[in-house]
């Protein structure tokens, strides 16, 4: 018999520290019932560790657990709980290599201007593990993501607040008009199996290969685009003066993390047009320095520091000039002068948006006050969808959590089927010619005219996760009665490829009393709201860009954040990943818990993920023992968020550590109040007792913890006794733990 064990990953930032806290429980629970929780380590510091193994001492490797992760999704025993990760920026990377060279690890540095083959080999390592570098490796299954039923249920009980809108409001989404990706897209279905590259041939008949040895698969969707940058700038230019003239906040959205060649490039267009004067003025010094602007305005300042005062100072006051002349903007920290264009990082546009949406229309401001906002979303693709949710905000009022209807997802995903462009199939272009994308034998499958600077990308989709995906939309719509919406374009041309297959393989399924659709995204948008507002369902069935943007946008509207969704991830090899939610990995908690000893991480996810976990794992080895700790902690789940026992925001009340123990105590309830399995009842009716009996002196403990300062040795990579001291700071809960 194969061995029945869950993958609990470790990751980064507050999902990481909480881990410390909850794991011991869970491997306690399980303790004696066939069931084996073991760690994978894939943060952004184990996955740096893992690809230098060639510099570091023998007792500093790590293994490269994501690979060894990547090839369990392919077996049917694969069980895989995956807490959200860094998606890791070029200025996060170069933390995480800092710290690590400060704790001994002999790395090199992170070259950003490869200058010889030698840094263009280590830029090359590094890159694995920039970006979304985790998902396209473990998501080897379709995403079925929704808000479990007792936490939807509470939020209508306990409806959180969204801010009213007026009917004046000037908030709005600007989008490029010509010029973007969606105005270039091409697609095609390749027919065969065959190698392909991806070549840029110049005016004067120089050829680039830009990409080689590539495999299309047959069936498989190839759709390829470019952004213009001349039209991006000119759009960046026309918005800043239009934002000024209104009189609006300006704010920039993208995703450079997932999208990290494209976007941090778009990113520093927008750096540049923005601070153009001060930029230009400098432009001789600022590139001795060696500054990025795709890293935003906090290379700027990170760069000149080394200048000489007077220098430094002259640079930073023609920075500071700009802000008179531009509109003001977005701020992500206004205490600290911390922009919108700051770091491409913190304007990640799935977690920025919907804040935007719950808080009326408006952002931050530099005065620490909230303001109507201008919000630049450049590319056509999705950009509309954000348009319609506001402007439908704007004609009909806020939403009521407490009456709202709920948007599941069904996201295609599997095969790292992709809608937005690859990493190594994304290109700035070098010099002006024509790219194509060719067979060996010259055949041209795809191909653009572009100019030096234009970013061209090729995004690939393979038939096979294609009919998984079909088959789970058609299947949520028959377990649950809600209608099921593919959200695809025809008038865009990879979405009409997807079309025509969603078409046929929809045949091959039962539909019968099924309402099944295919909208293009803004009619979605648009039937999903009115839906809403009436206390309807609908799920959304969309590509994996819109997967990753609604699990965002609905649930922070509907239950207040996405990190209490359920993911279920079907893998195609029949195993099963468990995600814990979203809403990234909160770096705002960590900084929160290292200045005053309070963490306000919300573990909801990991409890959700991993009943969900334990019920698959029962299923597969038929083991009851699994199928009673999966039905209770179900039961406690409810219990939990009927008493409200989720950390609250403050220090002085409970936390993430006394949401654990309150999970553990109802959980040990549960068991030892059920009747399936004596043997555990048994066991956990002492546990129970003495759980119960200690939570005056468990809170007290838990509590005293609070209010003090935390060094946690090490951000990326901290030292794990500070960090397990700092977790579980209650010896008697410890104790009770330990003993299971």
């Amino acid at each position: 018999m194969a061995k029945q064990t869950i993958i609990w990953t470790e990751t980064d930032e507050a999902p990481a520290l909480a881990t410390y806290s909850l794991l011991p429980i869970i491997q306690g629970f399980t303790k004696g019932t066939g069931v084996e929780v073991e760690t994978s380590d894939i943060s952004l510091a184990g996955r740096v560790i893992a690809n230098f193994p060639d510099r570091l001492r023998d007792d500093q490797r790590i293994p490269d657990h994501l690979a060894q992760l990547g090839e369990l999704t392919a077996r049917p025993e694969a069980n895989i709980i995956k807490l959200p990760n860094i998606s890791a920026s070029i200025p996060q990377l170069q933390g995480a290599i800092r710290e690590l060279q400060s704790k001994g690890y002999a790395l090199p540095d992170y070259p950003e201007r490869p200058q010889n083959e030698a840094e263009r080999v280590i830029q090359a390592r590094y890159a694995k593990v920039l970006g979304s570098a985790v998902n396209p490796v473990l998501r080897e299954g379709n995403s079925d993501r929704r808000a479990p039923l007792s936490v939807k249920n509470f939020s209508k009980t306990h409806p959180h607040k969204l801010g009213p809108w007026k009917p004046d409001s000037k908030a709005c989404v600007v989008h490029m008009t010509a010029g973007d990706f969606y105005g270039h897209e091409k697609s095609a279905v390749n027919q065969k199996e065959r190698p392909i590259r991806i070549e840029l041939t110049g005016k004067d008949g120089t050829v680039k290969v830009l990409k080689e040895d590539l495999t299309a698969l047959p069936d498989e969707i190839l759709s390829a685009t470019f952004m213009s940058w001349k039209a991006l700038r000119k759009f960046y230019a026309e918005k800043i003066e239009e934002a000024k003239a209104q009189g609006l906040l300006l704010s920039l959205h993208l995703k450079a993390t997932m999208m990290k060649v494209s976007d941090p490039i778009m990113f520093g267009h927008a750096v540049s047009v923005f601070y153009q004067k001060a930029l230009d003025k400098h432009a001789a010094v600022l590139k001795e320095l060696g500054v990025n602007v795709n890293n935003g305005l906090g290379d700027v300042y990170a760069k000149i520091q080394v200048l000489p005062e007077a220098k430094r100072a002259e640079i930073e006051a023609d920075l500071k000039a700009v802000y008179a002349e531009r509109p003001a903007l977005a701020m992500v920290d206004s205490d600290r002068g911390i922009t919108n264009l700051h770091v491409p990082n913190d304007i990640i546009v799935d977690a920025s948006m919907p804040v935007v949406v719950r808080e009326s229309g408006r952002m931050w401001g530099p005065d620490g006050t909230l303001h109507e906002t201008m919000a630049m979303i450049p590319d056509r693709c999705y950009s509309t969808i954000y348009k319609e949710i506001i402007e439908n905000c704007q004609k009909f009022g806020a939403f009521d959590p407490a009456t709202m209807g709920s948007v599941p997802n069904v996201g295609l995903m599997a095969q790292k089927a992709e809608e937005y462009g690859s990493h190594p199939t994304t290109f700035e272009i070098p010099f002006d010619g024509t790219v194509r994308v060719v067979t060996p034998c010259g055949r041209t499958l795809l191909e653009h005219e572009v100019e030096a600077g234009d970013i061209w990308r090729m995004s690939r989709a393979k038939d096979i996760p294609i009919r998984d995906w079909v088959k789970l939309a058609v299947k949520r719509a028959r377990a649950t009665g809600a209608p099921a919406v593919f959200w695809l374009d025809r008038n865009r041309a990879h979405d009409a490829q997807l079309i025509a297959k969603v078409e046929r393989y929809l045949k091959d399924q039962d539909t019968s009393g099924l309402d099944i659709r295919i909208l293009p995204p803004v009619e979605a948008m648009r039937h999903s709201l009115d839906r809403i507002r009436k206390g309807l369902d609908t799920i959304s069935v969309t590509g994996n860009v819109l997967r990753d943007y609604l699990t965002d946008l609905f649930p922070i509207l509907e239950i207040g954040t996405s990190a209490k969704m359920l993911s279920i991830v079907p893998l195609l090899g029949g195993g099963g990943l468990f995600e814990t939610g979203a809403g990234g990995s909160a770096p705002k908690h960590v900084q929160q818990f290292q200045k005053e000893g309070y963490l306000r991480w919300d573990s909801l996810g990991e409890f959700s993920a991993f009943a969900a976990s334990l019920e698959h794992l029962a299923g597969v080895f038929q083991n009851k023992k699994a199928k009673v700790l999966a039905e209770t902690l179900d039961e406690a789940i409810a219990k939990f968020l009927e008493n409200n026992k989720s950390p609250a925001r403050k220090v002085g009340q409970i936390d993430n550590r006394g949401s654990h123990y309150y999970l553990a105590l109802y959980w040990a309830q549960a068991l030892a109040a059920q009747n399936k399995d004596p043997e555990l009842r048994a066991r956990f009716e002492t546990i129970a007792r003495r759980l119960g009996e200690s939570e005056a002196k468990i809170a007290a403990e838990l509590l005293g913890a609070q209010a003090k300062p935390v060094d946690m040795g090490g951000y990326y990579r901290p030292d794990r006794k500070k960090v397990e001291t700092a977790m579980r700071p209650s010896p008697t809960l410890n104790a009770i733990i330990d003993a299971l």
